[in-house]
This record gives C-alpha cells, structure tokens and sequence, in this order.
C-alpha cells in the first residue's frame, strides 16, 4: 500500500510540474449527477462543485448504494491542458463517511481526474480516479480500483 501511495504523490505531483499557464475556470458552480463505480458496489447521487478562485473548487457528493450513504467532500485543485478548450486536469483529496444500517465508515478519497466543459452548452462532465481509504472498527481497507463520472448543468 505504501508503494502505491508512494506511486501516486509523485505521479501527481510530476504531472502538476509539467502542466503551466493555468487560466480562469470555465464555470463558478455545476450541479448534476455522479457514479462512482469500479471494485465493489456502484454508487449514484447528486453532486455540485463550486470554484472560489481560478484553479480551486469544492466538490461535494451524497451517493446511495445497497442500504450505504456516502457522503464526501473534496478540495481540487485543477490545470489546463494546452490545446484542449474546455478540458482541465484535476488534483484533490477529501474526507468522507459511508452511514449503513449496522456501522459508520470514515474514508479519505484522493483524486485524479479530468474535467470538460462543453462549448456553447452549460454542461460539464468530468471522469476521475478515486482511490478509497475506509476506516472501520477493526481495520482499514483501501480500493484503488474507484472512479466517478459525473454529468454537470452549469451555472455561471
């Protein structure tokens, strides 16, 4: 686990190196649907992400699967990817708590994503890699194989 944790702070932080000129967001606040899907149940609920300045923004989910709420929320820092209007990479992490009907589970949700705003519509979707630390009673497990896509209306 530590290699993998090892693995992703350096890619992270190899790509933000290699990514510059970072310009003003596209959208101030987008509000829509999320799945988080991969090793293990698929989840679906509302989400919205909030920039507050030009490269962070918030995002929070409340997901539902098989009787489990989750409910997370994010920092993310975001880049642009020259020559690509509208696509921005993102970096993040965020605390989470998945509520079941017996226990409560805690998690910390690194991310890596990417995020597009279409041109000339106010949608958005973005496609991300979220990793999963559960903390529990008893132990800990981490899922790396996670990911979310999420279909945004944009507010501007």
């Amino acid at each position: 686990m530590k290699k993998i944790l090892f693995t992703f702070i350096a890619g992270a932080a190899l790509f933000t190196l290699g990514l510059s000129n970072a310009k003003a967001q596209d959208y101030k606040t987008a509000a829509g649907l999320a799945v988080d899907f991969g090793d293990g149940s698929t989840l679906v609920g509302p989400h919205i992400k909030h920039f507050f300045n030009a490269n962070g923004a918030i995002e929070g989910d409340v997901l539902f699967a098989n009787h489990v709420t989750f409910i997370q929320a994010l920092y993310l820092y975001h880049g642009d990817i020259s020559g690509a209007p509208g696509l921005r990479w993102d970096l993040g992490v965020g605390p989470g708590v998945a509520i079941g009907s017996n226990n409560t589970n805690f998690l910390i949700r690194p991310n890596a994503g990417l995020d597009y705003k279409i041109n000339g519509a106010p949608l958005g979707v973005s496609l991300d890699w979220r990793p999963a630390w559960q903390f529990f009673d008893g132990g800990n497990d981490f899922n790396a194989a996670r990911f979310q896509i999420g279909f945004r209306y944009i507010f501007k």
